[in-house]
């Protein structure tokens, strides 16, 4: 198992999601988290607004990582979202993006940020899981198949 799979669960997971805009995908994911974590919807939409102002978090190949900072957030969470339709991300290699894992982290949690990071980068740098995950029907499938990723040895 990985990190990553350990931060989701099926209230956290939205397919098909109607999203134009970065600034309407992160109220999306605002609503995700108030409903399944009990957090602030805005103030989730407004950490990751403010993150996404520093630079984009495109990963470039579809795939966006936005996340954030949330004051009195005690333990990591994630979501994950796919696109009906893909959105301007700003990525590296200019593609819209379809594919977004959202991960917030408490206020002081700077080494697990970044070791969750780049445990995303790694799975999504990855042609087939990315295809995959386009391809899955449902929360239950997608919990499924970031369980069973592995890292590269």
């Amino acid at each position: 198992m990985n990190q990553i799979a350990d931060l989701l669960s099926a209230s956290n997971i939205a397919l098909d999601v109607e999203a134009p805009t970065k600034a309407r995908l992160f109220e999306v994911a605002g609503s995700l988290f108030a409903s399944g974590a009990a957090l602030d919807g805005a103030a989730v939409a407004g950490s990751l607004a403010a993150r996404e102002k520093l630079g984009s978090t495109g990963l470039g190949q579809g795939v966006a990582i936005p996340h954030g900072r949330i004051k009195g957030l005690k333990v990591a969470r994630g979501a994950f979202l796919r696109l009906k339709q893909p959105v301007p991300f700003d990525a590296p290699d200019g593609k819209p993006v379809s594919q977004v894992f959202v991960l917030l982290v408490p206020e002081q949690a700077t080494d697990l940020h970044l070791q969750l990071l780049s445990e995303l980068a790694q799975m999504f740098s990855e042609r087939e899981f990315r295809e995959k995950l386009g391809g899955a029907r449902d929360a239950d499938g997608l919990i499924a198949l970031f369980r069973a990723w592995q890292p590269a040895r």
